[in-house]
């Protein structure tokens, strides 16, 4: 795989923190708010809404500071000033946790178990990947804990951060180089 580039230097400027907060308001565990700065907007989370001890397929997304490390694109989406690299058809994201490549980028074809980048519903037209269970990994703890597209009712994810399409394009441009995404903070 190719290593992300780094962004044009007029672009490293922006938001550098970004807080998640679940709704509390009698909405389903899967509803939050992203907050980034002045902008509100609503967000997608794990099916099981947020929690501080994550396994992987409890459909929770991990509470915490997690750095955004990178971005992986559909060809044509905005330059944003986080580090980038365009999503090939054959990109995966390994999340057997019996495997040496659990919660990796990995290339098809693969007989282990994995998660398809180049999706024909476009909710991975972009991608960024969390440090969350990166280094050091801890099998079994949870993969492929992402910032992307949410569908457009704001359906549960499997344990990620996700945006409408409009509120991604809108936010992207606003955010700094090693942005951190603050989980589970209070909202009202």
């Amino acid at each position: 795989m190719s290593r992300p580039s780094s962004p044009p230097p007029r672009l490293r400027r922006g938001l550098g923190l970004l807080r998640v907060a679940r709704r509390f308001d009698g909405a389903p565990p899967h509803r939050g708010k992203l907050i980034a700065g002045s902008l509100i907007l609503p967000c997608a989370l794990g099916r099981s809404g947020v929690t501080r001890a994550k396994r992987e397929g409890d459909g929770a997304t991990p509470a915490g500071r997690l750095r955004l490390l990178y971005f992986m694109l559909r060809p044509g989406r905005a330059a944003c000033a986080i580090p980038s690299r365009s999503i090939r058809p054959d990109d995966l994201w390994c999340d057997d946790p019996e495997s040496f490549s659990y919660n990796r980028p990995l290339r098809a074809p693969t007989k282990l178990g994995h998660e398809r980048l180049w999706r024909g519903d476009r909710l991975y037209d972009v991608v960024g990947v969390l440090d969350y269970n990166i280094r050091p990994r801890a099998l079994r703890r949870g993969s492929a804990i992402f910032f992307h597209i949410a569908t457009p009712d704001l359906g549960p994810t499997a344990g990620c951060v996700a945006l409408r399409a409009r509120d991604m394009a809108r936010l992207l441009p606003r955010l700094a180089r090693g942005v951190r995404l603050a989980i589970d903070q209070p909202f009202e």
